[in-house]
């Protein structure tokens, strides 16, 4: 069950269908909370999507589990980079 949701999940990214990826991959996280690259391919979507908070706390929990996960880092880094931006652009009004 989870690798048929994670497999749907990754099909809807190709798609450039990232809510769908993300209810998929939303499903998986709750069969198994440990699989990191459940969380960085839904934080991938959620950068796609323009949720950077989202997108960082689930890099923050990888990262958690697997201090060393590469994509963790670099996704986080675009999750800060995407708020600093909005808060700058919100600074503004």
């Amino acid at each position: 069950k989870f690798k048929t949701l994670k497999n749907e999940g990754n099909d809807f990214v190709k798609q450039g269908k990232y809510e769908e990826a993300v209810n998929k991959y939303s499903e998986c996280v709750k069969l198994n909370t440990e699989e990191c690259t459940i969380y960085t391919n839904r934080a991938l979507c959620y950068l796609k999507l323009y949720k950077y908070e989202e997108a960082k706390q689930d890099c923050d929990h990888v990262l958690q589990i697997e201090d060393s996960n590469i994509k963790a880092f670099y996704r986080r880094a675009l999750a800060y980079k995407g708020l600093q931006v909005r808060k700058k652009n919100t600074a503004g009004i």
